[in-house]
């Protein structure tokens, strides 16, 4: 996804510095969306070499309080980042190699999903994720196995 604003005004319009690590890790999690911090420091290191770990966590922290970023951690794997912010936005995961792509909405507009019995929440969110095996993974795993009774 790329950047469609400018990352200094992004920075400013949230009431952050902008510094060059600020910059950096914005650009890498627009330019890898569903990247780990790991792929993230990966990213900002090609832009800015001796950044460090630690600075890398406090801008993401930094970029997700401010709203300017969305933190997503499926079951069984470890928090990713992505740029698509303010709208509900669900998830499609890979059970095989891990890959995720944004889904849309399925009904209405946010939370989309109205659950049975709300219990006292003032309920202003909804995270769905899908599983499955991405097309890739599909196209390499084996048929299953048919039964026939007899």
């Amino acid at each position: 996804m790329a950047l469609d604003s400018d990352p200094t005004e992004l920075l400013r319009e949230a009431a952050l510095r902008v510094t060059r690590p600020r910059l950096a890790v914005l650009t890498a999690v627009h330019s890898h969306p569903h990247a780990d911090t790991d792929a993230i420091i990966r990213a900002t290191r090609e832009e800015l070499p001796d950044v460090s770990h630690q600075a890398v966590y406090d801008v993401l922290r930094a970029l997700t309080d401010a709203g300017l970023l969305r933190r997503i951690q499926p079951a069984g794997s470890v928090a990713r980042y992505e740029a698509r912010v303010g709208d509900n936005h669900h998830h499609v995961v890979c059970r095989s190699c891990g890959a995720i792509e944004d889904v849309d909405c399925a009904v209405g507009a946010a939370p989309c999903l109205h659950p049975s019995d709300q219990h006292g929440f003032a309920v202003d969110e909804a995270e769905v994720v899908y599983w499955g095996l991405c097309p890739a993974c599909s196209a390499a795993s084996p048929e299953p196995a048919t039964t026939s009774r007899g």
